[in-house]
């Protein structure tokens, strides 16, 4: 078999049906020392998320650190163990009785970190680091190895050179390619990306974001594409996700949510994005405060404190995801009509 042919997974439910979709997403970690003071307290990093990620689309992942970006990846993964929710792939339940194994369901759905150094052995040359994973899948070792050497080159990294190298005889953008080829080496589906481009130079990032973009094209790939850099998600995405304090407060197509955002949060998001006209400075800061504590939320809308255009009502009655036009979806009462705030409009006439 060429693992470098395009693959041509087997799909289920035709186009239409999302590669992966979750449901009620909930993971709250437990603090030390709340059980000697008779009350139990956690940090409530992922509350209640839900979304779907459509086949051979990239949905980018965005928010302030701490908003829960990470340990949704993780939840998705399998990583953790969620409190609360579902996961559900190409139609089958995740870990569910009559749904997808769980080893299974991580063979199509890979992971590729932040940190390179970190996410490869430093003990094994990267040609073994490839080839680990489908060997213990089942994979011949001489398959597998020829497999792991074939991906080397698909990301653009010389075999011949790079193959019995070690970790730390690799930079950074050279070992964030050996991560790509190795999520790459179980034929997967699904990629989720955490932040994988973050800790490059520009010009190694460009590279690296221009790879994924042919091997999406190239092996018929869905992304899920973490980040802080806005201008990155603009790029890269078909579809951003806007999480706050563990939730999702806004989402929708790239184009629309950039040029109309619907949430405070999303546009203060963008006005921080650095322009090089200098007719669009930012001579004030888009938001001011730090986020709540993720221990005790806010009641309502857990951005209202932050919120120049909180009421009353955003203290009492938490907002949810409604249709605000042009396939998007925003929690916040601006966009209800008749959620009694004093500046709501309907959606197809908000500015």
């Amino acid at each position: 078999m060429n693992s470098l042919a395009p693959i041509s997974p087997a799909d289920r439910g035709g186009p239409a049906q999302p590669l992966l979709s979750a449901r009620g997403l909930v993971k709250r970690f437990p603090l030390r020392g709340a059980f000697w003071s008779g009350k139990a307290r956690h940090v409530h990093a992922v509350d209640g998320v839900s979304f779907d990620v459509a086949k051979g689309e990239t949905l980018g992942i965005v928010g302030e650190s701490g908003c829960g970006k990470s340990t949704t990846a993780r939840l998705l993964a399998r990583l953790l163990p969620a409190d609360a929710g579902e996961l559900v792939f190409d139609g089958e339940g995740v870990g569910t009785f009559g749904g997808i194994a769980l080893r299974e369901f991580r063979r199509k759905l890979q992971m590729v970190f932040q940190d390179s150094f970190a996410s490869l052995n430093p003990r094994l040359p990267v040609v073994e680091t490839i080839a680990y994973g489908p060997r213990v899948h089942g994979l011949p070792a001489a398959q597998a190895l020829e497999r792991a050497r074939g991906l080397l080159a698909r990301v653009g990294l010389e075999p011949a050179q790079i193959a019995y190298r070690y970790p730390h005889e690799l930079s950074g953008g050279q070992r964030q390619r050996v991560n790509i080829a190795r999520a790459l080496a179980f034929e997967p589906r699904l990629l989720i990306l955490d932040e994988a481009v973050a800790a490059l130079d520009k010009s190694v990032q460009a590279q690296v974001l221009n790879l994924l973009q042919e091997l999406k094209e190239e092996r018929g790939l869905t992304y899920c594409f973490i980040s802080h850099d806005l201008q990155v998600v603009q790029y890269l995405s078909d579809r951003v996700l806007v999480m706050y304090l563990g939730q999702v407060v806004e989402i929708g197509p790239v184009d629309a949510l950039f040029r109309r955002p619907r949430h405070p949060y999303t546009a203060a998001l963008l006005s921080a994005v650095p322009s090089m006209d200098p007719a669009c400075r930012t001579e004030r800061a888009p938001l001011a405060g730090d986020p709540p504590n993720p221990i005790a939320p806010p009641s309502g809308c857990r951005f209202r404190d932050r919120c120049p255009r909180a009421a009353a009502v955003c203290a009492t009655r938490t907002p949810q995801l409604l249709p605000v036009g042009e396939g998007a979806q925003a929690a916040c009462h601006l966009n209800d009509p008749a959620s009694d705030h004093p500046q709501a409009v309907p959606p197809e006439r908000a500015a």
